[in-house]
């Protein structure tokens, strides 16, 4: 077979979840350090989605660790069945939760000038965990394509 970039038990395939799960904590961390992000739902469903990602890319990171430690081959198609379909999942959820926190800090920003009248808001704090969200989104969808491809190989 091919060797394709990203594919579970490897390096590379280590450093695809990796930066999802940095990414991913850093939105956390970043929309959780922002004062009132509470009030708005989106926000807490960026959170949630956001959460599930760092479990998911971090518990495959493990696996790809221990793949790498005892040099063994994560091809098995039972298994890659089930990282493309939780890859599916958390990527869908995770661009939901982007687009929606977009569309509210574009409405409050934009659209409603909150950010300049209520000064209270750090909506420079809500644009930067949802373009994190965004950049935690495409490593997902490559790792979508990477196991969409892989499963219809094996």
């Amino acid at each position: 077979m091919k060797e394709v970039i990203g594919r579970p038990g490897t390096v590379s395939g280590l450093l695809l979840r990796m930066g999802q799960c940095l990414f991913a904590g850093a939105s956390i961390g970043i929309m959780v350090s922002a004062i009132g992000f509470s009030n708005y739902t989106a926000f807490c469903y960026l959170i949630a989605s956001m959460g599930l990602q760092v479990l998911w890319s971090f518990g495959l990171a493990c696996l790809d660790v221990y793949a790498l430690r005892i040099k063994r081959d994560l091809q098995n198609p039972v298994l890659v069945s089930l990282f493309v379909v939780g890859d599916w999942v958390t990527a869908t959820l995770s661009l939901a939760a982007a687009c929606s926190s977009a569309g509210v800090a574009v409405l409050y920003s934009k659209d409603l000038d909150f950010c300049r009248t209520r000064l209270h808001l750090p909506c420079r704090r809500f644009d930067l965990s949802i373009a994190l969200a965004f950049i935690t989104w495409f490593f997902i969808a490559v790792s979508s394509h990477v196991m969409l491809w892989i499963l219809a190989s094996v």
